[in-house]
């Protein structure tokens, strides 16, 4: 559920009892990650002051990764995190005004998605205050599953789409993701304050938590990424990079051999795909700024 500083919050399937636990040495140097599955040894009882080991990490279904900066000459730009394993939705939360939606972040989550194969789910809030119909305009080649939140509506779509499953919530800061988190799980901030400080008092605002979904007949959890605002995609090859932008594929069938898609390449297919009509040209202006951006040439 929460890592701070070499201590693990987790649960147990059985109880839902909730375990402090460390890693065992015989992990080496693999990671545990939230969403993990592991099997734990010694004192499972949850009690004051216990302390479990992590023995064992079953496979990920899928992992969710970012760099953490796009420029591949420092070291920093060519590490690689893993967010949250195992999920199997993204959900990219963002609003239609104050602030206004933000396409090119959109993209960069939809890439993060798609390279983890993990299915993205738009959550578009401040619906009170404009319309969707740009944003859903502009990925209509997607077919983007969305959901529209205002201030004071039901949040029951929602909440069937994260019935049963491990859904990740990443949003910039004023979108109203941390209003939706508490919405969806009203003691999220006493919950949040459990997991993180571990017994040591302190409240881990920068990491990520997986809260468990209150009265669903599926159980589900959210995972909430308070540090993460956006997703560094250096680790992300730029044919994978391609697969978030499917309604663009196809038109690499006529590309030259190893053809990068930059705007500098000039036999590349993809500028007469779209001047056929076949893809709309901001979705070909998005791809090749990400292109840019993983490669260092911009932020």
């Amino acid at each position: 559920m929460a890592v701070d500083r070499g201590r693990y919050t987790c649960v147990l399937d059985e109880s839902a009892t909730r375990v402090t636990a460390m890693r065992a040495r015989e992990l080496g140097r693999k990671s545990v990650v939230v969403g993990d599955r592991v099997s734990l040894v010694g004192d499972t009882s949850g009690a004051p002051g216990a302390l479990a080991r992590i023995v064992r990490i079953a496979e990920r279904s899928s992992v969710l990764r970012r760099t953490a900066d796009d420029d591949e000459t420092t070291a920093e730009g060519r590490l690689e995190r893993v967010v949250v394993a195992n999920a199997d939705q993204l959900v990219i939360v963002t609003a239609l005004a104050d602030p206004p939606p933000r396409t090119g972040f959109v993209d960069r989550c939809l890439v993060a998605a798609y390279d983890a194969d993990i299915e993205p789910l738009l959550c578009l809030t401040k619906a009170d205050l404009a319309g969707p119909e740009a944003v859903l305009d502009y990925y209509t080649e997607l077919d983007l599953p969305y959901v529209l939140v205002r201030p004071d509506s039901d949040l029951g779509e929602l909440r069937e789409r994260l019935a049963g499953r491990i859904s990740v919530l990443v949003g910039h800061s004023g979108v109203g993701k941390s209003t939706l988190v508490n919405r969806l799980v009203p003691d999220a901030d006493r919950a949040v304050g459990t997991v993180s400080a571990i017994g040591r008092g302190r409240h881990t605002s920068t990491s990520a938590v997986a809260l468990p979904l209150p009265g669903a007949t599926e159980p589900g959890w959210i995972v909430d990424t308070p540090g993460v605002r956006s997703f560094g995609l250096a680790h992300v090859s730029a044919e994978s990079l391609l697969h978030g932008f499917p309604d663009l594929v196809e038109g690499t069938v006529d590309c030259p051999p190893n053809c990068e898609h930059t705007a500098g390449e000039t036999e590349c297919a993809l500028d007469a795909w779209v001047a056929a009509g076949n893809a709309d040209p901001r979705r070909l202006q998005s791809y090749r700024r990400l292109l840019a951006s993983r490669a260092g040439e911009i932020e």
